[in-house]
């Protein structure tokens, strides 16, 4: 348990913990967010909360395609549960990682909630992101999986079509892509104003 006269910023643990790469990347966001004057502290909570959004996709964007390369191929029978349940099982690992991040590096100085209630409120969050992007994948991956053929076709990279299954694993793909920009931007906003308006 922290002691309550600990006033370490969020970036020592990690520097402590990380060594040379985390000191280097804590002075770059430092640097950069001082540029900002009065709005530098959100401006360095913005960009960490960013990074680990781009630690989450990687999470995200890794066990979706885990998922639909071997136990929930994008193929008939079932289809489209496949793709919503690959696509929720990857959106709960990255929002696992994503909290532990922001808890720990993003928002240190949130520590008036417990970890617990912390949590129910990011998952409330992020489950409305979620439904918001189950509904979007679902509703495109089919039409950006033809398009994304097409295009491939249009560029030369691709001769002949692609089989059902991979064309829907690129659709989906690039509808998670879309999907995943506009999520990050409510999540930020909503949990900087309803998870962590314990801080300054």
């Amino acid at each position: 348990m922290m002691s309550s006269d600990h006033t370490e910023p969020v970036t020592k643990p990690l520097a402590a913990r990380y060594g040379q790469p985390a000191r280097l990347l804590d002075s770059l966001i430092t640097r950069t967010s001082l540029r900002f004057g009065a709005k530098a502290k959100e401006v360095e909570r913005f960009i960490k909360f960013a990074i680990v959004g781009i630690v989450g996709a990687v999470v995200d964007f890794g066990t979706l395609n885990l998922l639909q390369t071997t136990i929930l191929r994008p193929e008939a029978p079932h289809l489209d549960t496949k793709v919503a349940l690959a696509t929720g099982i990857a959106f709960t690992a990255a929002v696992t990682s994503n909290f532990i991040w922001n808890r720990y590096w993003t928002y240190p100085d949130s520590r008036s909630r417990r970890i617990h209630h912390q949590l129910a409120l990011f998952f409330i969050v992020n489950t409305i992101g979620v439904v918001f992007r189950l509904w979007f994948v679902h509703a495109l991956y089919d039409p950006m999986g033809r398009a994304g053929v097409d295009t491939l076709r249009a560029i030369g990279l691709l001769d002949n079509g692609l089989s059902a299954a991979a064309q829907s694993q690129l659709g989906t793909n690039i509808a998670q892509f879309f999907a995943v920009w506009i999520v990050m931007l409510w999540n930020f906003f909503i949990n900087r104003y309803w998870t962590y308006n314990d801080v300054e």
